[in-house]
C-alpha cells in the first residue's frame, strides 16, 4: 500500500498553473444558441490578439446572462492578474456559477484551487465536492482524483472499493495511472477480491499505453499465476 499511496501522490501534485489557463470551449454544460457561441467566440479572438479591455467587456456582457464560458474566461483572467482590479474572490464566485452550471473545466478548476489553495483556503472536502461532480460527466483527472481520495483518505474517507470504482472509471477512460493504480489493487486485493487475471489485464493495458513500470510488474503477475498453475 505504501508504493502505491507515493505514486498517487506523485501523479496528484497539480497546481492550477499546469495547464489550466486556457479558455474552454463548452463542456459539460448545455450547448449555448448558435448567436451566443458566436459572441463567445468572438470575444476570445478579442482575447487572443491582446486586446484585454474590450475582451473583459465582452466577458462581463455575458457573464452577465449568465454564460458559463463567459464566466469560466473572466474567471481566469482575474486569476491571471490581467485585469485593474484582478479579484481572486470575483473569481471563484465566477467559477462557482460556471461550475453550478455543469461546467467542467471550472468544476475541475475550482477541485484544483481548493485543493492546492490557491483560489482560497485549503479545503480538501470541497475540492472533492467540484472534482466528484466533473468526475460523474466524464473528466479523466477528476476520476482519478476521487480514486486518490478515497483511497488515502484525503478529502472523502479511506474507502478500498470506492477508490477501485473510481479507478476503474478513469482506466476505462484510458488514463494510465489509473489504469496501473487499478491493476496494483487486483493484485494485492485492496478494496476488491485479489484477482491475478484482472491485475494482469490492467498492468498489460498500462504497459502499451507507455507506463514504464507496467511491464515488470506484467512478468511478476506472469510468474505468480504460472507458479498457482504448477502448484495446483
Amino acid at each position: 500500500m505504501k508504493r502505491t499511496a507515493m505514486r498517487l501522490r506523485k501523479l496528484t501534485r497539480i497546481g492550477l498553473a499546469s495547464g489550466l489557463w486556457l479558455f474552454a470551449a463548452w463542456v459539460g454544460a448545455a450547448q449555448p444558441a448558435p448567436a451566443v457561441q458566436a459572441e463567445v467566440d468572438a470575444a476570445v479572438k478579442v482575447y487572443e490578439a491582446g486586446q484585454i479591455g474590450p475582451a473583459r467587456a465582452a466577458f462581463e456582457r455575458l457573464a452577465r446572462r449568465e454564460v458559463p464560458a463567459a464566466q469560466y474566461n473572466l474567471a481566469v483572467m482575474h486569476l491571471r492578474g490581467e485585469l485593474p482590479r484582478s479579484d481572486l474572490k470575483v473569481a471563484r464566485r465566477l467559477l462557482e456559477s460556471a461550475g453550478r452550471s455543469g461546467f467542467v473545466t471550472a468544476q475541475l478548476m475550482l477541485g484544483r484551487g481548493l485543493e492546492s489553495g490557491e483560489i482560497g483556503p485549503r479545503d480538501l472536502v470541497l475540492a472533492h465536492n467540484w472534482y466528484e461532480l466533473a468526475a460523474t460527466l466524464g473528466d479523466a483527472e477528476s476520476l482519478l482524483a476521487m480514486g486518490t481520495a478515497y483511497f488515502l483518505g484525503r478529502g472523502r474517507p479511506q474507502d478500498g472499493a470506492r477508490a477501485a470504482y473510481w479507478f476503474r472509471e478513469s482506466a476505462k477512460g484510458g488514463d494510465v495511472g489509473a489504469m496501473y493504480l487499478l491493476a496494483t489493487l487486483y493484485e494485492k486485493g485492496e478494496g476488491v477480491d485479489l484477482d491475478l487475471r484482472l491485475a494482469r489485464y490492467w498492468f498489460e493495458a498500462a504497459a502499451q499505453a507507455g507506463d514504464v513500470a507496467a511491464p515488470s510488474k506484467l512478468r511478476e503477475v506472469d510468474a505468480r499465476m504460472a507458479a498457482a498453475a504448477k502448484a495446483s
